[in-house]
């Protein structure tokens, strides 16, 4: 197996996340998204959609889709456990990921899309959307710090894929897409330093 990756890109660096905290070793094949070259037709012939990370199989057949990627890894190497100990427990992981997700994650993602020039040749930008964006994302900081003022990690008392969701997006917000943390925010800067701390964050 190996996996199409770049380096500079927020949802492959959830996976190489996911992954180092398996212990699992994984070759990674890097695909500039900067130049391109995730529109080559050979690519496309992996993922129709051109996005990364993309899993590769021995038997021929491609995986994409950060979830399902990280889902297969669970499956296949259960400790320590990212997605949930038990039927419940792995709702509730389920639903504060897609909290960070949608909440988080895709509000960074968009103020970046909408106001960088990478973008300007590949999707029809709307500047004053991609500064609502940022707002937005700021707002949800809020939310965010007072989330963790009452636990450890974002899904309860373990460490999960919800946090590696939400240090993604947090530390992309902080280094490309211009949403730096609120400085009173001492919960999340909190959080940070301890997610920031594990071996896996160098993924």
């Amino acid at each position: 197996m190996k996996i199409y990756d770049f380096r500079l890109a927020p949802n492959p660096r959830r996976v190489r996340i996911f992954i180092a905290e398996k212990g699992v070793e994984m070759t990674y094949i890097q695909v500039d998204l900067f130049a391109g070259h995730n529109y080559h037709a050979e690519f496309l012939q992996k993922n129709p959609l051109g996005a990364l990370p993309v899993l590769d199989f021995d038997d021929g057949t491609y995986l994409a889709e950060s979830v399902a990627i990280c889902r297969y890894f669970e499956g296949m190497y259960p400790e320590p456990p990212l997605m949930g100990i038990n039927p419940k427990d792995a709702a509730f992981v389920e639903m504060w990921n897609r909290r960070m997700e949608f909440e988080l994650f895709g509000p960074i993602g968009r103020a970046f899309q909408h106001s960088h020039p990478m973008f300007k040749d590949r999707i029809k930008q709307f500047p004053e959307f991609g500064a609502t964006q940022r707002e937005h994302a700021l707002k949800r900081y809020e939310w965010l710090d007072s989330l963790l003022a009452q636990r450890e990690f974002v899904a309860g008392d373990r460490y999960t894929i919800a946090d590696i969701t939400a240090q993604v997006a947090v530390d992309f917000g902080q280094e490309a897409a211009g949403v730096p943390l609120p400085p009173h925010a001492r919960y999340i800067k909190r959080w940070h330093e301890t997610v920031s701390a594990r071996p896996s964050a160098k993924a």
